[in-house]
C-alpha cells in the first residue's frame, strides 16, 4: 500500500472538515476501516482486476435513494486517460469510464438530486472520497457543468467544477471531505447528495459521480456498537381502555367511509371523460396502454405490471410531429424495412438532428408487448454501443420508435448482398469489439442482467464513425436472477440460424444464448455470408457447422472472405476463429462470458496490428538496401547515364521499386 495514498502528507493543507472552518488531517497513528467502496454507475471490480492492492469495488445500486439516476458507461471511446492529477494506482481505470449521472432532464433535475444513503454507526468520523473523470461527449468546457456537493445534509462543496479540478478532459481526479455523525452509538444514516447549478454559463444542468471510498476513522476503537433495540411495541389492542378502543374504531370507520367516497367520485369522474370523449374500450386496442401513461414534454411514466418505469430519456411525440419529421412518411425518407414496420430516416429540433424512426404496420407479427419492451429496456440504458432511443409515438393506432440516426446502416449491408465497399480485417474486428461491449454491458453492466434475445448482424448498426451500437430490444429479456437461478424458461423467439441449440430444444434462456448468437456473428463477419446458404452444396450450406469442420480440418483459411484474404494475418485469424468457435459450444457452460470475447477480440486486433508493423518493417528495410545500391551505382558511374540509353529505362525501374 503507497505511504500516503490516504494518510495526509505532512506538508499537506488537509481537506475540509465539514460543518467546522477548519482543515482535517489524517495522521499515520490512526486507523481507518474501509465502510464502503463502489464503482459508481458500474459493475462489481473484483480483488484481482484492482491496482495491485487487492480492493474490491461494490456496486452502488442499493444506496440510490431513487433509481432515477442514470449509469453511463464510456469505455468504449477508448481515449486514453491522463494521470496528471493523481497516480495510475489510485483506483482501476474502469471506475473512470463509468459513471451515475441524472440525465439531459433540466426541468426535472432542478428538482431533484443524485442521492445515496449509507448506513454507518454514530459517534465516528468518516471520510469520504470522491472519484471524478470527465468523459462525457460535448463537455469540453469547465462551465459545462457544475455542482453542489451536499454531504450528511450539508454543504460540503459549492460549485463543483471536475474540468476546472482536472485542467482538461479524461483527468482523473478525486476530493477528500471529513465529516463527524454524532450520536450516542445508535445506527444512523450518512447521505451524499448532489444538485446541479443552474445559471446562463452551465449548459448541462447535471451532477455525476465515477466512484466513491468511505472510511471510519478512530485512534482508539473501531467497534460498533451492540445491536440497536427498538421500543417495546404498544400493548396488545384487547388491553386498551374501552375508550380509546372507540376512539381507534371511529377513525377506522372514518377512514374508509372517507375512501369509498374519494374512488366513487373518482369512478363517476372516469365514467364521464369516456362518455363525453366517445371512446370506446376494446381489449384488443391499442389505446389500453395509452391509458396507462402519464405524458409530460421530457419525463414519461410507464405503468405495466403493477410497476412504475421512469423514462427520463423518453420524449413522447404527438403524431403530428413524427408526421413533419418524415413528411408524412413520404417513400423517399424510406431507409429499411423489418418484422415491426417500415423505418424512415426523419428530422427534428427544426430540421438540424436527424433520426430514425420505426413504425409499426397492421398485422405485423411485432405488437403491443415489443413496443413496451423496446421503451421499457432503452429509455433505462446508456452505453456508447447502444443506439439510444429518443422518443415515441403511441397516437390512435400508431406505434411508432424513434432512435439516434445511425448513417451507415446495418452491418450486414457492408458484409455481403450489398453495393458497399467490403470491410478491411481491422474495421471488422474493431467493429467486433464495440458490439461485445455493447452486449458485455447488457449482461453485467445494467441494472439488472439483460439477454437481448436477438443477436445478428441486422441488429448491429454503424454510425458515421464506424462505430457499432446495438438496437431492437424488442424481444429482451430479463436474465435469471438469484444463485440458484441459472436460467429463464420461455418460449423460443428469436432469427433462424442464430438460435441457441439449448434454448431451441429446451425453452431455457441464458446470457450464454446472446454469447452462441454473438459467435454466428463473428463467423459472418470472418467469412462474408450468412448462417444459411441453399444454393451451395450441402456441407457448407450450414455457416456454423462448415467452419467447425475446417477449423478441425486445420483449413479455417479457406472460410475467409475473399476480400480480406490478403490482408488477414495467420495469428489474428487463429485467435479470432478460435474464440468465434468457442462462443458455438454446444454445452453452455463451455461458452466464455461476453467479457472473455472482448478480451479475445481485443487480442486478435493486436496480433494483426503486430504482424502488420513487422511486415512494414521489413518491406522498408528492402526499400533502404534497394535505395542504398541505386546510390552507389550512381556514385561510383557503372552506368553512364549519359550515353547509354537503356541505363535510362533500368533507373526508371529501380526507382519505381523504391
Amino acid at each position: 500500500m503507497p505511504d500516503y495514498l490516504y494518510y495526509t502528507k505532512a506538508d499537506s493543507p488537509g481537506f475540509n472538515l465539514i460543518g467546522a472552518q477548519v482543515m482535517f488531517y489524517i495522521p499515520t497513528n490512526v486507523a481507518l476501516q474501509t465502510k464502503y467502496r463502489l464503482n459508481v454507475g458500474g459493475c462489481e471490480i473484483s480483488d484481482t482486476d484492482d491496482t495491485g492492492m487487492l480492493r474490491s469495488w461494490d456496486f452502488d445500486d442499493s444506496f440510490l435513494v431513487s433509481h432515477c439516476q442514470l449509469p453511463a458507461d464510456f469505455e468504449g471511446e477508448r481515449r486514453p486517460l491522463i494521470f496528471t492529477k493523481v497516480p495510475n494506482y489510485t483506483v482501476p481505470e474502469r471506475v473512470y469510464r463509468t459513471e451515475r449521472n441524472m440525465g439531459m432532464n433540466k426541468t426535472l433535475n432542478k428538482s431533484t438530486n443524485l442521492t445515496w444513503e449509507f448506513p454507518v454507526d454514530s459517534g465516528f468520523t468518516y471520510m469520504l472520497r470522491l472519484h471524478f473523470c470527465e468523459l462525457t461527449p460535448g463537455i469540453n468546457d469547465s462551465y459545462n457543468r457544475m455542482f453542489d456537493i451536499y454531504i450528511a445534509d450539508q454543504l460540503a462543496e459549492e460549485g463543483a467544477n471536475v474540468l476546472k479540478w482536472a485542467k482538461g478532459k479524461a483527468v482523473p481526479v478525486y476530493k477528500d471531505y471529513a465529516v463527524i455523525v454524532p450520536g450516542d452509538a445508535k445506527p444512523a444514516n450518512l447521505s451524499l447528495k448532489m444538485h446541479p447549478v443552474s445559471g446562463s454559463m452551465t449548459e448541462y444542468s447535471d451532477a455525476f459521480l465515477n466512484g466513491l471510498e468511505i472510511f471510519k476513522i478512530s485512534d482508539r476503537n473501531l467497534a460498533g456498537p451492540n445491536s440497536y433495540l427498538p421500543p417495546p411495541p404498544p400493548p396488545n389492542s384487547n388491553e386498551l381502555p374501552r375508550e380509546n378502543q372507540r376512539r381507534r374504531r371511529s377513525k377506522i370507520i372514518g377512514v374508509v367511509v372517507c375512501t369509498a367516497a374519494f374512488v366513487a367520485v373518482l369512478v363517476l369522474i372516469v365514467a364521464f371523460c369516456l362518455i363525453t370523449r366517445g371512446m370506446n374500450v376494446k381489449s384488443s386496442d391499442y389505446g389500453i396502454f395509452k391509458r396507462f401513461q402519464l405524458f409530460t414534454t421530457k419525463s414519461v411514466n410507464i405503468i405495466t405490471s403493477g410497476s412504475i418505469v421512469r423514462t427520463e430519456l423518453c420524449h413522447h411525440s404527438p403524431i403530428v410531429e413524427i408526421r413533419a419529421a418524415t413528411n408524412n412518411f413520404d417513400e423517399l425518407f424510406l431507409i429499411g424495412v423489418g418484422g415491426f414496420g417500415n423505418v424512415y430516416k426523419g428530422y427534428i429540433n427544426d430540421g438540424q438532428t436527424p433520426v430514425a424512426i420505426k413504425r409499426l404496420k397492421q398485422g405485423s407479427q411485432q405488437g403491443l408487448h415489443e413496443f413496451r419492451t423496446e421503451i421499457e429496456m432503452l429509455s433505462q440504458l446508456r452505453h456508447n454501443h447502444l443506439v439510444s432511443l429518443i422518443g415515441y409515438c403511441n397516437d390512435g393506432n400508431e406505434m411508432i420508435l424513434v432512435y439516434e440516426f445511425m448513417a451507415r446502416g446495418t452491418l450486414r449491408d457492408h458484409l455481403y448482398n450489398s453495393n458497399n465497399h467490403p470491410l478491411s480485417w481491422k474495421q471488422r474486428l474493431k467493429i467486433c469489439q464495440g458490439a461485445a461491449q455493447g452486449l458485455h454491458y447488457l449482461h453485467t453492466g445494467a441494472i439488472r442482467n439483460i439477454i437481448h434475445r436477438d443477436v445478428k448482424t441486422t441488429n448491429i448498426l454503424l454510425d458515421e464513425k464506424w462505430v457499432a451500437k446495438f438496437s431492437d430490444f424488442g424481444l429482451s429479456k430479463i436474465g435469471p436472477t438469484g444463485m440458484s437461478k441459472s436460467h429463464i424458461s420461455t418460449v423460443v423467439k428469436g432469427s433462424i440460424g442464430y438460435l441457441d441449440p439449448e434454448y431451441y430444444k429446451r425453452q431455457r434462456l441464458t446470457l450464454k444464448s446472446d454469447v452462441y448468437s454473438f459467435g454466428v456473428v463473428l463467423l459472418e463477419v470472418l467469412c462474408g455470408r450468412p448462417p444459411f446458404l441453399r444454393t451451395v452444396e450441402k456441407e457448407k450450406a450450414s455457416l456454423v457447422e462448415w467452419v467447425s469442420k475446417c477449423h478441425r480440418e486445420g483449413v479455417i483459411c479457406e472460410t475467409v472472405d475473399s476480400f480480406i484474404t490478403e490482408s488477414i494475418r495467420p495469428e489474428s485469424l487463429k485467435a479470432f476463429s478460435d474464440m468465434a468457435l468457442k462462443c458455438l459450444e454446444d454445452d453452455p457452460n463451455e461458452r466464455p462470458s461476453m467479457s472473455e470475447v472482448e478480451w479475445g477480440l481485443e487480442f486478435a486486433l493486436q496480433l494483426q496490428e503486430s504482424a502488420e508493423e513487422t511486415g512494414d518493417e521489413g518491406k522498408r528495410e528492402e526499400e533502404r538496401a534497394l535505395l542504398t545500391e541505386v546510390t552507389d551505382v550512381e556514385e561510383r558511374h557503372e552506368v553512364g547515364f549519359d550515353n547509354v540509353e537503356i541505363s535510362f529505362a533500368l533507373w526508371n525501374d529501380v526507382k519505381s521499386q523504391v
